[in-house]
């Protein structure tokens, strides 16, 4: 019971923060399909049974025939009404003022219209249900590939969208871990996150909706596969919801993956609605719950007291600024030394001996500097021991957690 109702708490902060209209739209026919499911969808299956599912890769030879297929056929005189139809759907699109939801919903209507020109064209008079796919793949790649750099995270809000999801994992790294998820440790398996956290961060190496999409199911499949082994090896019952989500959810902070809001956004809208379904909508699904999950966090979603969930993004905050001002880098070199320029010339009364010649100082400056320097090395000594008190460190601050 216990479970169950750390379950539901959690859930409470999932919300539709920074969806417009039209994703609260989409994303409230996703979620009523993931309220009733209860099993995760079994994929391997279908892999066994041959099925391109989730693991295929956006690099794979099935792949590659989908896009170069369409794109040999379209290069026939017999499909030279067809390519005249792409280019003026093209050129009139280019006419309108960008909009993300008003593109979406233009594209997904021009989809619907081609894939009944295709299914009627002579070039396809004897294809299979497959065949058909198959141009229909390549035409979705094609047009939002013309079309990417005006529908992928082209407006200002997408990218403070994505600047806050990121700038918000980035604190959450410094100190969440799986038993803040009530993860079980029997599902701690580094080497499967490891493959699943390097999936999720190929979907900015793509720009067509259905590669993007594939790095995100094959993620999810990780995970799957690990659930599904755990439990024949462990006489368990298939984990559902409850357990996949947290650990998506950890997946998806461990990989930090880029523009994530903006690589949601742009499936939801471009990638084709027939598509949509089963378990990609499923997966989908969950993805955007461990995104919304992420935003809205706070004590009580990670299982500690909202006094101590401040402290540690606090200190988290800390440990980022450090980073980036650090002088290992060049660019922490650059930052502390702009840094610190910017505070003698606004503090420069505090340095008086600053511009000053060695030969030109006088006895009595002298003392006056030693003095200085020897405050200066006590205010170090402490400020070091006030940041190791904070745990700025990684390890240091799970020894924190787990000693509470």
């Amino acid at each position: 019971m216990a479970k169950e109702k750390h379950s539901s708490k959690k859930e409470k902060t999932f919300g539709t923060h920074q969806l417009s209209a039209v994703e609260r739209l989409r994303f409230g026919r996703l979620s009523r399909r993931l309220r009733h499911t209860h099993e995760i969808p079994n994929l391997s299956l279908s892999l066994r049974a041959g099925g391109r599912a989730a693991m295929e890769s956006p690099t794979s030879a099935a792949s590659r025939v989908d896009f170069y297929g369409f794109l040999d056929r379209m290069r026939r005189p017999e499909a030279a009404g067809l390519f005249r139809s792409i280019k003026s759907f093209l050129a009139a699109l280019s006419l309108e003022d960008p909009s993300a939801e008003a593109d979406g919903a233009r594209v997904q209507a021009f989809f619907a219209e081609m894939e009944a020109a295709i299914r009627g064209h002579p070039l396809w008079a004897d294809a299979t249900h497959q065949e058909i796919d198959h141009a229909l793949e390549g035409l979705e790649k094609y047009i939002m590939t013309k079309l990417f750099d005006r529908t992928f995270a082209s407006s200002p809000e997408d990218a403070a969208a994505d600047a806050e999801v990121s700038d918000k994992i980035g604190l959450l790294q410094r100190f969440v871990r799986p038993h803040h998820l009530d993860i079980p440790k029997l599902l701690n398996n580094e080497a499967s996150w490891l493959i699943a956290v390097k999936e999720l961060q190929k979907i900015n190496s793509f720009k067509s909706p259905r590669d993007k999409l594939l790095c995100m199911m094959s993620c999810c499949q990780v995970i799957n596969n690990l659930l599904l082994n755990v439990s024949m090896s462990n006489d368990r019952t298939p984990s559902g919801a409850d357990e996949f989500l947290p650990i998506l959810i950890y997946i998806t902070i461990k990989a930090n993956p880029p523009q994530l809001h903006s690589n949601l956004k742009f499936v939801q809208l471009f990638r084709r609605e027939t598509k949509l379904v089963s378990e990609v909508e499923y997966y989908l699904t969950n993805l955007i719950s461990a995104k919304m999950f992420i935003i809205n966090v706070n004590g009580q979603s990670l299982s500690m007291e909202e006094t101590e969930f401040q402290k540690h993004m606090e200190s988290a905050k800390l440990g980022n600024q450090m980073s980036v001002a650090s002088p290992s880098s060049p660019q922490g070199l650059a930052t502390s030394t702009r840094g610190l320029q910017k505070q003698i010339d606004a503090e420069g009364f505090k340095f008086p001996f600053m511009d000053s010649e060695i030969e030109n100082l006088t006895p009595e400056e002298l003392k006056q500097l030693h003095g200085l320097y020897r405050k200066t090395v006590t205010k170090y000594t402490l400020l070091s021991k006030a940041l190791r008190k904070l745990s700025i460190d990684e390890d240091q601050l799970l020894a924190s957690v787990d000693d509470s």
